[in-house]
């Protein structure tokens, strides 16, 4: 069983669905233990097949996270500025790069490094009421886990200035309207909706599911051209495993596919 290596962070796992509970009141603030400890957890999940999708969530009623602590950057140290930063990039860095599906549970303010790591997911739910912001140019700062790239690919350029350089805050319902979430539910209901979005993913075949995560994130660098080429080939790459052959037969024998991972 995998286990987190900080109290601020609680893993368990379901099935084949792992959840992460920030667990670092009051509002769930990132620190440099608890980046490493994401990094090393997200990167021994990735390693282990029965994992097919990661839930992230808070059991706070107000914070799905604040970010990070503004106290430890109040000596104005840029030593401390570049541990922080380099943290902040491997954790959420790995989580984007983990071969399931992702999904952030927002049931609180995502502010700063909090959204920045739901941007990290493939999929955020928000719940009505919630708040969403990147305010880290109004101390000084700049949102540096990915925000100003992983923002502007999900909402465009505009959106994207709009909240960074303005400090935009956006409600739940805008930012389903700008694309920057997924699906917005009631009160209490994102976990459940999570959990439901994560075993509709569980119901594809995970390599396949692997695969296609790899080519979509690759329009980010890639070029075009050399995206259409390595959609082929690992189309055909399908077929060296149990699953595709395993697929194909539960669809022909109209039955529900029985996965291995492999």
């Amino acid at each position: 069983m995998i286990n987190s290596k900080t109290d601020l962070l609680r893993y368990s796992q379901q099935g084949h669905i792992g959840t992460i509970t920030f667990n670092n009141p009051p509002a769930n603030t990132w620190t440099l233990e608890s980046l490493n400890a994401l990094e090393v957890l997200v990167t021994e999940l990735n390693k282990d097949d029965s994992v097919y999708a990661l839930i992230l969530q808070s059991d706070s009623e107000k914070f799905f996270s604040a970010g990070a602590d503004l106290k430890i950057f109040a000596d104005g140290d840029p030593k401390t500025a570049q541990t922080m930063a380099d943290a902040f990039g491997a954790a959420f860095e790995a989580l984007s790069a983990f071969r399931g599906v992702s999904i952030a549970a927002i049931n609180g303010w995502a502010m700063g490094g909090g959204l920045e790591v739901a941007l990290a997911c493939d999929l955020r739910i928000a719940e009505a009421g919630v708040q969403m912001a990147l305010p880290e140019a109004s101390v000084g700062l700049l949102p540096c886990a990915g925000g100003t790239q992983n923002l502007t690919r999900l909402v465009g350029e505009g959106w994207a200035k709009r909240m960074i350089l303005c400090n935009q805050r956006v409600s739940a319902e805008l930012a389903l309207s700008i694309g920057l979430v997924e699906e917005v539910v009631a009160k209490g209901e994102s976990q459940a909706a999570a959990l439901a979005m994560a075993e509709q993913a569980c119901k594809q075949s995970p390599k396949a599911v692997a695969a296609c995560k790899q080519l979509i994130q690759h329009t980010r660098y890639g070029a075009h051209a050399e995206a259409l080429v390595m959609e082929r080939e690992k189309f055909v790459g399908l077929f060296d495993l149990h699953d595709q052959r395993e697929g194909v037969h539960a669809f022909l024998e109209k039955r529900s596919p029985v996965w291995q991972n492999k």
